[in-house]
């Protein structure tokens, strides 16, 4: 092999194969370069904030353009930033941008202390921009095993 072909990976021949195709490295990563073309936002009655509520690939951008009534926090992983504050704070910002006063409730899934801080440090900041968080009080009991539910009537 010359230089220039052991440059462009002719010797490792897996090298930008993701699941055996060919990718395009830049586009691997979950926050490519290249810049999304802006379009009117999305309504949509429920949206599941992406990867368990990480902050791996939801900012304030996904907010402002996926305009929901009902958003899911399903994150429960401390240990990998799931939910992520700052996915909690991006749905502030986001919203703050819609320009109208659309009511929002947030459904977490999962008691956690990274929601539980949020809600009590930002719980102004929600009652200004009509964000709701629904706490979940009913039980579903399946066989042997009983959790947390929520209730979501349309």
């Amino acid at each position: 092999h010359t230089e220039e072909e052991l440059s462009r990976g002719h010797s490792n021949p897996g090298k930008n194969l993701v699941n055996g195709v060919k990718a395009n490295p830049a586009s691997s990563s979950p926050k490519s370069s290249l810049p999304v073309p802006m379009g009117p936002p999305v309504y949509v009655d429920l949206a599941y904030i992406p990867n368990h509520c990480s902050g791996k690939n939801t900012d304030p951008e996904f907010f402002k353009r996926v305009r929901a009534s009902y958003y899911v926090v399903s994150g429960n992983d401390a240990a990998n930033g799931e939910p992520s504050r700052a996915v909690l704070d991006a749905l502030l910002e986001g919203k703050s941008q819609w320009g109208e006063n659309l009511q929002v409730t947030l459904i977490p899934t999962h008691d956690t202390e990274v929601t539980r801080e949020w809600y009590q440090q930002t719980h102004e900041k929600q009652q200004e921009l009509n964000i709701m968080v629904l706490a979940s009080s009913s039980t579903v009991v399946m066989q042997d095993e009983s959790f947390p539910a929520c209730k979501i009537e349309f």
